[in-house]
Parts: C-alpha cells; sequence; structure tokens
C-alpha cells in the first residue's frame, strides 16, 4: 500500500550521512535548522555539548506546530529548562538521532504539517 505521494511541494531531505545532509539535493555540512515553509537556517552549533537554551529559544521564534531535534549520532535530551519558550508556545518538541529526525521531518512535511527539524551534525 503507497502512503506517501511520489512527490512533496516542500523541501525535503533527499539525502543524509556522517556529517551532511542534503535538501533538495543541494549539500550542506553544517548544523541546520530545516522548515516546511522553506527555512534553510544555519544552526550555530557543532557537538551536543555548545547547545544552549538560545538555541531552543530561536526555535520557538519560528512558531512551527512541533519541532523535531535530531540530536547527532545518538538520541539525546535538552535539559527541560531549556524547552521553556516552547511550551509556552505549545509547540511539542521530539528528540532522536539525526538520522531519525530526517525521515520524520520528511513524513511531517509530506502531510502538511507545518514542521522544523533543527539538525545537529557533530564534528
Amino acid at each position: 500500500m503507497k502512503l506517501h505521494a511520489d512527490r512533496f511541494d516542500v523541501q525535503t531531505i533527499s539525502g543524509y550521512g556522517p556529517g551532511w545532509i542534503a535538501i533538495d539535493k543541494e549539500e550542506f555540512t553544517h548544523s541546520l535548522i530545516v522548515g516546511s515553509r522553506g527555512e534553510r537556517i544555519p544552526w550555530e552549533c557543532r557537538r551536543f555539548e555548545d547547545l544552549t537554551a538560545a538555541h531552543f529559544a530561536r526555535l520557538a521564534d519560528l512558531n512551527a506546530e512541533v519541532v523535531i531535534f535530531g540530536s547527532g549520532e545518538k538520541n539525546r535530551f535538552p535539559p527541560p529548562a531549556w524547552l521553556a519558550p516552547l511550551m509556552q508556545k505549545r509547540i511539542g518538541l521530539e528528540s532522536m538521532s539525526t538520522a531519525a529526525a530526517c525521515r520524520t521531518y520528511n513524513i511531517l512535511a509530506g502531510e502538511g504539517r507545518n514542521v522544523v527539524a533543527a539538525l545537529l551534525l557533530e564534528e
């Protein structure tokens, strides 16, 4: 049974691997915020340990329905206090590995959801 369209009307993650992500076949080698409304924003962090509350406050400013946080090669969770700006706006955050976040973003964006993926590419 086919559940997804062959072609999306939103930008999609067309590939990923260690140290890179491709958005509609354009390759990026730095952490990135990608949104179903066309956002492609550099995310200034090189390691999970570099993240701060300000990184998540920036995500809240995008007013998405849900944020998919790709935390690198393994699933890690930000401190709950950092999520306050998202919770105040009733924006959900799901944390998973960056590879899983890429796949999940494509599914939600393809469904027409207002989704943002914050993708950590560790060096």
